[in-house]
């Protein structure tokens, strides 16, 4: 029996491996470090991912018309749709990094969709994945609040109000809960798609072994349970997709106004 985690194993499709990039000798020990850039499945359900979010508004936007087409529609009420999320979360302010909160959120998005498909790789259901993108964004965040704010930046971790004598204190758990967010980002969208994927392999794993052993009456409910899982999977793939964007939001709010 294969075991459920066996869908998140990363293959190398194309090996690609460059001449030694780093000779280091110590102790008459020389090792060898090689730039390692082969082509995986993570990379092509990454890049099926990229095409289609390109196709996608491609084929939306082409044509356009006064009168909109049903996909044109579906775009343009996702171009709302983010701008929303900003202006909510963020102010006027944030509209200015619209285009990579887009980026983040469809690709997040259609990333999470593909890995529903038979026999497909989920790019999200790694951690590695998702705390790049969220490491990457906070590290942004760093330097826009420096940037906007000056120094002042550094007020976001000393809340206003509180009695001096605790401001050590609240000080350094603001600092760690501040440094925190890239973790507890990342956790949540990797978590949620891997516990998924997991429990519908499991599901359908049932599926297939009493419809082997002849129960096909017993097959019938986790059968029904697989169709209700992959129901609520499509809708916890445009969940997280949500969530991750608006807590970039929100954690560029704070890059906007470090005062508590």
């Amino acid at each position: 029996m294969f075991s459920p985690l066996e869908q998140f194993d990363i293959g190398i499709l194309l090996p690609i491996i460059l001449s030694p990039s780093l000779l280091y000798h110590f102790n008459d020990i020389t090792r060898i470090f090689l730039t390692d850039i082969s082509f995986t499945n993570a990379s092509l359900y990454l890049f099926l991912a990229l095409v289609i979010y390109v196709s996608f508004f491609y084929l939306g936007l082409i044509k356009a018309t006064f009168v909109p087409t049903r996909l044109q529609l579906v775009v343009e009420q996702s171009y709302s749709f983010i701008v929303s999320i900003i202006k909510q979360q963020a102010g006027v302010r944030g509209l200015r990094y619209f285009p990579i909160f887009f980026v983040i959120f469809f690709i997040v998005l259609f990333s999470n969709l593909i890995g529903l498909l038979p026999y497909a790789f989920t790019p999200t259901s790694h951690l590695v994945f998702t705390f790049t993108f969220a490491l990457t964004c906070n590290i942004a965040f760093i330097i826009i609040g420096f940037r906007e704010n000056g120094i002042s930046f550094l007020n976001l971790f000393v809340p206003k109000g509180g009695p001096v004598w605790l401001f050590p204190i609240i000080t350094i758990i603001e600092f760690v809960s501040y440094l925190l967010r890239t973790f507890s980002l990342s956790i949540r969208l990797f978590a949620n798609m891997m516990a998924g994927h997991t429990l519908l392999h499991i599901l359908s794993s049932f599926v297939t072994a009493f419809i082997k052993a002849g129960y096909l009456g017993f097959a019938f409910f986790p059968f029904v349970l697989v169709l209700a899982v992959m129901v609520l999977e499509l809708g916890i793939a445009f969940i997280q997709a949500y969530v991750f964007v608006i807590l970039l939001c929100i954690y560029l709010n704070d890059a906007f106004h470090p005062s508590h």
